[in-house]
């Protein structure tokens, strides 16, 4: 399985550059907190999983880097920076807070004491992520259909999270637990994160994937084919409304209307409870240039006028289920994701 990030023994910070996939297989060596906030930025890292835990590595770094005379007054610029870099996904400031909270318990200690404590604590969540999405695959594979076809939006796989990922987690355990199942990937677009990240992922793993444009999912969710769509989520409300990628508020609607279930999977850090709906979510506005040009070329007449959020919200009315490393939220959902978030406290 792709190996998405790492702290090397030489202190760096290395991961696979995923805007290059699956042309190239390369990597990134991030050296300060500066790089991985820029590899955020980017998207040489991306899914909110992934994301915390380069943000936990980003402050790691800053703290290992910075000269002791200054590292209290630089300490917060450097969680500053990299909590500046993507607003959506709220795993990216769950990490930084508990960067923040060990820093702070740590006052008083040695300087090399709190570096390699701090260092211990960013390596610590990558591992707890593994085992997270581990978790959340083994709840969500009794909730696979045996023979059928499982549609998937965007990339939630091992690329997305420290490694095995969330909904190509549940399609992974699904599979190790023998259900003949494949997948369709939806493209995508404007980033084609479905197209050459999720297919490419279920391909070094043999499990058969078929890639589809955005705008075939109605056509196939009315065919009887799918059995489910899994899904992962950057935020999630109280009340249980789903930020995801682009376009995955359409495909709910089409799996609601067509009678198919439609699941989401993601940890616990995920959840947001201090918003009661998914009108407090804060969505991303990226580039024109993503949906103006593919790979450089471009595809619309110069000047055209472009918007490009890059999630939409998924009202929880049309929400299955939300599968987490402690079970699986059926509605009403206010009361199960505080239940399951209780457990995990």
């Amino acid at each position: 399985m792709v190996e998405t990030i790492e702290w090397t023994p030489d202190d760096t910070v290395v991961m696979i550059d995923q805007t290059r996939l699956p042309r190239e297989e390369s990597y990134v060596t991030c050296r300060t907190y500066q790089d991985v906030a820029e590899a955020i930025r980017s998207m040489v890292i991306r899914g909110a999983p992934a994301i915390g835990v380069a943000a936990a590595m980003g402050v790691a770094l800053g703290v290992l880097r910075t000269p002791e005379v200054s590292l209290d007054t630089e300490f917060p610029r450097i969680c500053e920076t990299l909590a500046a870099t993507r607003p959506t996904a709220v795993n990216l400031f769950w990490a930084i807070d508990r960067m923040k909270g060990l820093y702070l318990s740590l006052d008083g200690l040695p300087i090399a004491e709190r570096r390699a404590r701090m260092v211990a604590e960013a390596k610590r969540i990558k591992l707890e992520d593994i085992a997270i999405c581990e978790a959340i695959g083994r709840h969500g594979a009794g909730l696979v259909p045996d023979g059928k076809t499982v549609l998937t939006h965007c990339n939630a796989g091992a690329l997305a999270t420290a490694g095995y990922g969330t909904a190509l987690g549940v399609i992974r355990a699904a599979v190790s637990a023998g259900k003949k199942i494949d997948v369709y990937a939806d493209e995508t677009r404007p980033f084609l994160q479905g197209a050459r990240l999720t297919v490419w992922e279920l391909q070094q793993d043999g499990i058969a994937a078929t890639l589809i444009t955005d705008n075939m999912a109605g056509h196939f969710l009315k065919s009887g084919r799918i059995g489910c769509v899994v899904v992962g989520a950057d935020r999630i409300a109280a009340n249980g409304d789903v930020a995801n990628k682009i376009g995955t508020y359409s495909v709910a609607v089409l799996a609601k209307e067509n009678g198919v279930p439609f699941y989401v999977a993601a940890p616990i850090s995920t959840l947001d409870l201090t918003l009661a709906s998914g009108a407090g979510i804060p969505i991303e506005q990226r580039a024109a240039v993503e949906v103006t040009h593919v790979f450089g070329v471009p595809i619309a007449p110069e000047g055209t006028a472009v918007e490009n959020p890059a999630f939409d919200v998924t009202p929880n009315r049309y929400v299955t289920a939300i599968v987490t490393e402690h079970g699986v939220a059926e509605p009403p959902f206010e009361d199960s994701l505080r239940r399951l978030s209780r457990d995990a406290s």
